[in-house]
């Protein structure tokens, strides 16, 4: 946990006393939008068991969850829809659902900590960090926050379109999605641009 605190640490100075951290879910999958996160914490804060969410359980992310919401000074969550996704590719997607979850926020932080090495449409006064959600506790705490929400929102899904089975994958290229894929064909939800390597 020392070391989640460490590095977030080192972006504080005289100019510097609010920080965000931002962090993105479903770039990769299939199908449904990418959900970004932002999150001020309080300083120094210690959140037991917070780690990247891909290195958690759903069960402990979860609980991390609502742990997070009510630690945090302030939290926002958005969407960039899968039409977003197809007209300004999936990068420029999650730079604007990023966008709008730190333009959420309150008090608007002097630097947003980003996960990633890239933020080119991101005009906010940011830092990106490299495996950030491994590393700064802001970012952990948004890569839960994005994760969590992102998941619960394909379940919901798969309510909608039950032939997928989007509660298993959340959408991501499993065996199981490509072959409901090829037996169904793409429902709405479904990346047109990410689907050409089907057959």
């Amino acid at each position: 946990m020392i070391d989640l605190l460490t590095k977030e640490k080192s972006f504080y100075n005289d100019s510097v006393q609010i920080l965000c951290g931002v962090d993105e879910a479903g770039r990769g999958p299939l199908a449904g939008p990418v959900c970004a996160a932002a999150v001020i914490l309080p300083k120094e804060t210690v959140i037991e068991g917070l780690n990247d969410s891909k290195k958690l359980s759903e069960k402990k992310r979860e609980q991390l969850y609502d742990v997070i919401c009510e630690t945090a000074v302030s939290y926002a969550i958005s969407f960039a829809t899968v039409a977003e996704i197809e007209e300004l590719n999936i990068l420029h997607a999650t730079q604007l659902a990023m966008i709008r979850a730190i333009n959420e926020l309150d008090p608007v932080p002097d630097l947003a900590l980003i996960d990633g090495n890239q933020a080119g449409d991101i005009k906010f006064p940011h830092e990106t960090v490299i495996k950030g959600d491994a590393s700064c506790v802001s970012i952990a705490a948004a890569s839960i926050l994005a994760k969590v929400t992102r998941d619960r929102f394909m379940v919901e899904m798969a309510e909608q379109y039950p032939n997928y089975h989007f509660e298993k994958h959340k959408g991501y290229g499993t065996k199981d999605h490509y072959n409901a894929l090829r037996e169904f064909g793409p429902c709405p939800i479904h990346r047109p641009s990410f689907l050409k390597k089907i057959h």
